[in-house]
């Protein structure tokens, strides 16, 4: 006799959450590459890929609001946000050697280290940690992990020293 399908368990916060930082990752990318608004971005995401099918590949349902917040928090502050991650970067590695996933990756997570005071430091850079290993398998988690973490004891003192995770091996 064949057991009844259950129903799936609907998505925490936080992995919406975590859906909507990749989301605004692939669309930080979208923008640069492609030179779209970032009207046209978010539109385009809402209403045909936060959540849906596209070409088998079923997209995660994310926090849109979530989402718009670091996608526009990104654009509006980015003047600001490139100079700390210039700085943060090995001197032999500046930010235009950077790909540009790789940009957009740290652009989102410096964006929340300096804006989004409710989420501790150590939750921001382990999901960026977390979605650079959807992208890269090498050195980049790295190079994000150490990052963010200079960036954030400049930005947020009080989160106290290391706010970043230890690199598994």
């Amino acid at each position: 006799m064949a057991e009844a399908a259950q129903p799936p368990r609907p998505l925490k916060a936080a992995n919406k959450r975590g859906a909507a930082r990749l989301a605004a990752v692939q669309a930080l990318y979208q923008m640069e590459v492609g030179g779209s608004t970032l009207m046209e971005t978010v539109a385009e995401y809402e209403s045909f890929r936060l959540g849906r099918e596209i070409d088998g590949d079923q997209y995660r349902d994310a926090d849109a609001a979530w989402f718009r917040d670091v996608v526009a928090g990104v654009v509006r502050q980015q003047t600001a946000i490139d100079p700390l991650i210039h700085k943060a970067l090995p001197t032999d590695w500046p930010l235009a050697r950077l790909d540009t996933t790789l940009r957009a990756l740290m652009r989102a997570g410096v964006f929340e280290i300096r804006s989004r005071l409710d989420v501790p430091v150590a939750v921001i850079i382990n999901e960026y940690v977390d979605v650079a290993r959807a992208f890269y398998t090498e050195e980049e988690p790295r190079l994000v992990n150490a990052v963010l973490d200079r960036i954030a004891k400049e930005q947020r003192p009080e989160a106290g020293g290391n706010a970043a995770r230890r690199e598994r091996p």
